[in-house]
């Protein structure tokens, strides 16, 4: 199953969803101590592993973390070839002095945000679709 491509329909029907909770960006050595099921994502780079997890399961597990954030979901089936949806929703947020983390999966683009700029993110989001 192949994602949208079509930016103008992207824009329209993204249908941004906030997700429960505050999330946290959290750096580890290695993930012996964290189970998969616990967390939303991890990537490996060069100087070490990035884990983003609920910030209550990150305070369990005692992972240092600076940036308290929202996580939204733009709903729609994005296809990883899509050519200017995270330019187009990024721009809008900057211009509102939002800034945004983002995270491409296989079905959907997730767009971390500080959780102070939630209820404004969520707006500017909404906006395109009207």
């Amino acid at each position: 199953m192949n994602g949208e491509k079509n930016l103008e329909l992207l824009l329209k029907t993204m249908n941004p969803k906030l997700n429960i909770g505050k999330y946290v960006f959290c750096k580890v050595e290695n993930l012996e101590k964290i189970t998969l099921n616990d967390i939303v994502m991890t990537f490996k780079e060069e100087e070490g592993i990035t884990v983003i997890a609920e910030k209550e399961i990150a305070e369990k597990l005692n992972l240092d973390y600076s940036y308290v954030a929202s996580w939204i979901t733009l709903t729609i089936h994005s296809s990883l070839e899509a050519v200017g949806l995270t330019a187009a929703f990024s721009k809008a947020l900057s211009e509102n002095g939002i800034s945004c983390n983002v995270v491409a999966a296989f079905y959907h683009d997730h767009i971390f945000v500080d959780i102070k700029d939630t209820e404004k993110a969520m707006e500017v989001l909404n906006d395109f679709s009207k």
